[in-house]
């Protein structure tokens, strides 16, 4: 965009009016390409968004092979599993089980509801082991379970973070970027939640929507979610933000085109 400081204060006022109207041309066609282009709910888009995920979560871009995925990790949140790690301690997985067995009533998993209630806020396996992780890959075998971490994926993180991000007025990096983070810290209220962390990045940047720069905002909500993510010993290596979104950022990716090029806990990764 024309920076109107470069203007000299003595051109004719005919010619600044030429040169205005050319800046609002120029603006609007900037605002109709970033219409056009596709956000993260695209399918292409999403497909990418998984796999970058899937690259952090389990060191693969297979995201679709992480269905049966399920470990404790030690992060205080008991058994993570699944395409986006539903913990048993965070009440997501409670009500993917809770979904899953409303879809699919007497499933294999089933039985483990009432511990899954009982062990939900705590690093608990009481009532879950030792045939709990054995059933969940059992489970993974089944269309509708996969479908049912698909659909809970959606509701609760991919979906809001698309969403917020279009309330910003942030393209599909941007969008990502929202989604990686609810997906590791969930929205709650607690300091180091999304919400939370787009409170502090607001402090110091506005978003495109509030008339702000969206690289400068998206730096902001990095360095925001970088700060949040060393709170937590579990998560302090803070690779996914400084290898690989902050690699799309620094390129001007904010479309998040391919081809993608990036590091993960020292890993390398290609989307062509």
């Amino acid at each position: 965009m024309l920076n109107k400081d470069r203007l000299s204060r003595r051109a004719f006022t005919a010619g600044l009016g030429a040169v205005a109207a050319a800046v609002l041309v120029g603006v609007a066609r900037d605002r109709t390409a970033s219409a056009a282009a596709p956000g993260l709910d695209d399918p292409a888009k999403k497909e990418i968004a998984m796999k970058l995920v899937s690259s952090a979560e389990n060191s693969s871009l297979d995201w679709k092979a992480q269905y049966k995925y399920i470990e404790d990790i030690g992060d205080g949140r008991g058994y993570t599993a699944g395409i986006i790690g539903f913990c048993s301690g965070t009440g997501d997985m409670l009500d993917l089980v809770q979904l899953y067995t409303d879809r699919r009533p007497g499933n294999v998993l089933a039985p483990y509801l009432p511990a899954l209630r009982r062990v939900n806020g705590t690093d608990s396996h009481d009532g879950l082991d030792p045939h709990y992780p054995d059933d969940w890959r059992r489970a993974a075998q089944d269309t509708v379970f996969q479908q049912a971490q698909n659909d809970e994926r959606d509701r609760v993180y991919f979906n809001p973070a698309v969403t917020r991000g279009r309330t910003d007025g942030l393209r599909a990096l941007g969008q990502f970027i929202y989604y990686d983070a609810l997906v590791m810290h969930g929205d709650g209220d607690d300091p180091t939640s999304f919400r939370n962390i787009r409170a502090r990045a607001l402090r110091g940047a506005r978003p495109p929507a509030q008339g702000g720069n969206e690289t400068t905002y998206l730096n902001a909500f990095l360095d925001a979610r970088v700060w949040a993510m060393k709170q937590e010993e579990a998560h302090s290596d803070t690779s996914r933000v400084d290898t690989a979104q902050r690699v799309f950022l620094r390129k001007g990716n904010l479309d998040l085109n391919t081809p993608l090029d990036w590091k993960v806990y020292g890993e390398s990764y290609h989307i062509g």
